[in-house]
């Protein structure tokens, strides 16, 4: 019986050193791997980013695992988590919102790896660099395109992103800047999540109260597109409002070139994948820290 127990013994030790081998080898193969995870592939913005993201990886020669996280917090935890303990070398993140992925990101980095945060900010200064559009200027630029195409006169419904999301928060705070400068009147202001589907539920509800608008932004392309069907459904002619959202979708240019939507504000999320990826392999490589921690780039208003 000794000396089963003692061969078993044997025999485990052994496993445990073959395995430890075979986890160095793949540490050390020399092959860089990122986990990258987005809020969800239902939003055409982020498909964008993700396929231009993996597009920059094959040039820098980087492996880039991806996940859908289905707009749902808990799953993008859980992908972080599987991130750590794949033992990735560096993880890119568009956090759902600003405060739910906190404790994964702090885990992650605890752990020894980096992490990015591109277009939704995380509450935490831990992370190696966030990656973004300036969405307080983008939201003043939409506010501002329609401020001019109104003539400084008028009334608007704005339409707002998932609540706690960075992008929600900042486009909402720049558009409300300035808006309430002028001489334009926000009829309501309500959430609708990023979602066409719930953009044109909430649009067809407030179109029963605000029967008399002039304007409609959506904080995201997602959200006008909903809101501009819901026009159509109710009979209202969506060229004869100004429209503008945001996201420079493929869906939002189909729009416009059908003369159904004015403008969308372009943000450029395959650049901010692209940087931020460059930024974490630098780190990996060579340790090298960015001069600044946020990194911001202009969007701008498009209109075909």
């Amino acid at each position: 019986m000794k000396k089963i127990i003692v061969l078993l013994m044997v025999l485990v030790l052994l496993g445990s050193s073959l395995f430890a081998a075979g986890q160095a080898e793949a540490a050390d193969d020399g092959k860089i791997t990122i986990g990258m995870t987005v809020p969800g592939l239902q939003f055409p913005f982020f498909v964008t980013m993700m396929d231009e993201a993996k597009a920059y990886a094959d040039e820098l020669g980087v492996e880039l695992l991806t996940h859908d996280s289905q707009n749902q917090s808990s799953v993008q935890m859980s992908a972080v988590e599987n991130f750590i303990a794949q033992k990735v070398d560096g993880i890119l993140i568009s956090p759902m919102t600003t405060d739910s992925l906190v404790p994964a990101i702090e885990a992650a980095i605890a752990a020894g790896i980096p992490v990015a945060t591109v277009d939704r900010k995380a509450n935490t200064d831990k992370v190696l660099i966030h990656v973004g559009a300036d969405n307080v200027e983008g939201g003043r630029a939409a506010a501002r395109y329609i401020i001019e195409q109104l003539g400084n006169k008028g009334t608007v419904i704005q339409l707002e992103g998932t609540p706690g999301a960075s992008a929600a928060l900042d486009r909402k705070a720049g558009f409300d800047e300035v808006i309430n400068a002028s001489n334009v009147k926000v009829l309501v202001s309500q959430e609708a999540d990023f979602s066409r589907a719930k953009a044109q539920s909430v649009m067809e509800n407030l179109m029963q109260v605000y029967t008399d608008f002039d304007a409609v932004f959506g904080a995201n392309d997602e959200m006008i597109i909903g809101a501009i069907e819901a026009m159509n459904s109710a009979g209202v002619d969506p060229a004869s409002k100004v429209t503008i959202g945001f996201d420079a979708t493929t869906d939002a240019f189909s729009y416009m070139e059908e003369g159904k939507l004015d403008a969308t504000i372009d943000q450029f999320p395959g650049r901010q994948a692209s940087r931020a990826l460059d930024v974490l392999v630098g780190y990996i490589k060579n340790g090298t820290k960015p001069a600044n921690a946020v990194e911001y780039i202009n969007p701008l208003p498009v209109t075909e």
